[in-house]
């Protein structure tokens, strides 16, 4: 059945450098939108693709020697095979360094000049490089970007601008009245709250700082800036042309039926890209989604500490299915998600090891055991077989309810729940023991054959999210995908068909122990490959220290202690002792006494002055007679040597290290 155009994007990748997999989630949860919507009977054309413009990879290709072109070429390549790797069944793969995305994006911007829609000024404000961003010293947090924390420095250029605010009542307007445009309902309320009604300022949409874009024909000092240049991409993809001749295609499927984005960048898909249709003339997208992000363990992902997670590592580790499941399952409907190495094992032996893949597993051997494979519709049911059944046939709907309004873990855990009732189907009617009587046979017969049929519906569910392991467990059944349509019926496998008679392991326990192991193999490289890329290297007679290691604590027990800048203002020796110094330490406004065993390091008299590092909430103990409320930290050489630790930088007294 053909339900129409379904045209789906992500935001292309930006190609500084290789995705981790919380950028990666975006295009496996894109997948299995498309994917659905195939399997409803929608013609669905998915867009995704790569954004390589801008001054950030002018500079990254610098530092590489090589051009900004070769650069990008080498960073899609690797994104095309990520898509590879996840097993991403986009029908286009846009680059906007692709000659017809260029040529229209120059048409667009004489366009909106010729429409008085943009203008010639300068621009003087804070810029982020990473993110491509002028800011205000108003829209700073602590002096860094809003957008990603990172520094800011002054630039000032001329540049051509686009009225915003020509459009902006126009566009409230349109979000008020059309309340499923903007989804999560809390991106909405942002964006209008943040950005709309206090009003819109004009937007930058060129440089001259840097040569790396598409040039502005009629005015070659400037170059395209990055959000005019990128979020064009949806229509250029499809064959839009500024002057009038665009594609049937472009005809057929625009406008967009969903923008699938990271809520980082929400605000340039809900504000300036619409518009920029407006001024166009072009029907908005449907909806623009932003989803959630994906977390390493609650921490930013960084090569210098190792964390990165890449698709490609998760893949080879568990296998790209299991992949695909961890990033659906575990990222919410609004807040963000959380990987770690340990959670993916843990998800991969309890979910797809013991409630998918011995499902399956178990259910064939015993229809090989029984019946030779055979499995046979016999009639002879329970009331037990009517609530197995309940359960399988309102699983579609309950799943497409879920997808519909983009709960897409919600909508996987409906078919996760299909499996776990078949697997309490198996302990309710105990096929070992019906096995024993032969008087019931057919019985046992009729648990078989409803086994099959559940689990081949769940497999046809399991298509848009699993796509490989579906037709793994539908091969080994022996059974065709049937149409979405008849995913809520009942006994529509073939009785007499055969089962395999060698059942496949989908998925093997994993020991975590092992796993970990090349956990710390792959990060030991990331750091190595870190070191490589920024020149550190560390000298060959450099003198290193191994101890043994204690016991992993949690944040929480971490930030029960206090550590805080102190300067010593007074020093003696603890008399009859021969290792103690008694320092009178001022923190912040109070002063603490403190005894520590340096006084073979250091004398009472250099002690005064210095600044050092405090445990201030340590509980106070007698040592020679003396009170001491706290602890300095010391570092400590192979040979017991101890040396202050002191703050690399003139920190004042009662600073917190943190």
């Amino acid at each position: 059945m053909n339900r129409g155009k379904y045209y789906l994007t992500t935001a292309i990748a930006y190609t500084s450098g290789k995705p981790h997999i919380g950028n990666s989630y975006e295009i496996v949860m894109a997948d299995a939108i498309a994917r659905y919507k195939r399997q409803q009977g929608y013609d669905v054309f998915f867009q995704t693709g790569t954004d390589e413009h801008g001054q950030k990879i002018e500079e990254k290709a610098k530092a590489a020697g090589i051009t900004p072109k070769e650069f990008v070429d080498n960073v899609s390549d690797i994104i095309k095979d990520i898509c590879k790797t996840l097993n991403i069944s986009y029908d286009k793969f846009i680059r906007t360094t692709d000659a017809d995305h260029e040529k229209q994006v120059q048409k667009m911007f004489k366009r909106f000049y010729d429409q008085g829609d943009i203008y010639k000024g300068s621009y003087k404000g804070m810029y982020c490089t990473p993110c491509e961003s002028f800011w205000t010293e108003s829209q700073l947090v602590d002096g860094k970007c809003p957008d990603c924390g990172r520094e800011v420095t002054p630039a000032e250029e001329e540049a051509y601008f686009f009225k915003m605010s020509k459009y902006a009542d126009r566009l409230i307007d349109y979000i008020n009245t059309h309340p499923e445009f903007i989804q999560p309902v809390s991106r909405k309320n942002e964006m209008m709250n943040n950005f709309l009604l206090p009003g819109l300022q004009d937007l930058c949409v060129s440089r001259t700082s840097f040569k790396w874009g598409i040039p502005v024909d009629f005015d070659d000092k400037h170059v395209v800036y990055v959000w005019l240049d990128a979020l064009s991409n949806y229509i250029t993809g499809i064959g839009y042309d500024a002057e009038g001749n665009s594609t049937e295609q472009y005809k057929k499927l625009w406008p967009a039926d969903l923008h699938l984005i990271g809520k980082d960048i929400i605000r340039f898909h809900t504000i300036y890209w619409p518009i920029f249709l407006m001024a166009l003339g072009e029907p908005l997208p449907k909806q623009v989604f932003g989803h959630p992000w994906l977390l390493q363990g609650g921490e930013k992902m960084s090569k210098s500490r190792g964390n990165v997670i890449y698709a490609d590592d998760l893949a080879d580790m568990f296998g790209v299915d299991a992949v695909r499941y961890f990033v659906l399952h575990e990222m919410p409907y609004e807040n963000d998600g959380t990987i770690t190495w340990d959670l993916v094992v843990e998800r991969f032996n309890s979910d797809l090891a013991n409630i998918i893949g011995n499902l399956v597993n178990r259910t064939i051997s015993m229809s090989n055991k029984y019946f030779g494979g055979v499995v046979t519709k016999t009639g002879v049911t329970d009331a037990v077989d009517e609530d197995l059944k309940a359960v399988v046939c309102a699983t579609r709907d309950k799943a497409q309810a879920r997808m519909d309004d983009m709960h897409v873990a919600d909508a996987l855990s409906e078919v996760l729940s299909l499996f776990r009732r078949c697997n309490k189907y198996i302990d309710e009617t105990e096929p070992w023991v019906l096995a024993k009587d032969e008087a019931k046979k057919d019985r046992l017969a009729e648990v078989m054959y409803n086994l099959t049929e559940s689990i081949c519906i769940g497999a046809n569910l399991l298509i848009p999210y699993m796509p490989e392991t579906a037709g793994r467990i539908l091969a080994q059944m022996n059974a065709e995908e049937r149409n979405f349509d008849d995913l809520d019926k009942y006994g529509l496998y073939e009785s007499g068909a055969k089962v395999t008679d060698k059942p496949e392991i989908l998925f093997a326990r994993l020991d975590l122990k092992e796993v970990m192991a090349k956990v710390e193999e792959i990060q030991a490289a990331q750091r190595a490959e870190y070191e490589r890329e920024n020149g550190i290297v560390a000298e060959a007679d450099e003198e290193v220290i191994d101890i043994d290691k204690k016991p992993e604590i949690t944040y929480d027990d971490f930030a029960k202690l206090q550590f805080r800048v102190g300067k010593i203002i007074k020093c003696e020796e603890v008399p009859k002792s021969k290792k103690l110094l008694c320092s009178q330490v001022k923190i912040g406004s109070e002063v603490k006494q403190i005894v520590s065993g340096i006084k073979q390091y250091y004398s009472a008299e250099e002690m005064v002055g210095k600044k050092v590092m405090v445990l201030t909430n340590l509980k106070p103990a007698t040592l020679a007679g003396v009170v001491s409320e706290g602890m300095l930290l010391c570092a400590e050489d192979a040979e017991g040597n101890l040396a202050l630790l002191t703050p690399e930088k003139d920190m004042p007294s009662g600073a917190e290290i943190c």
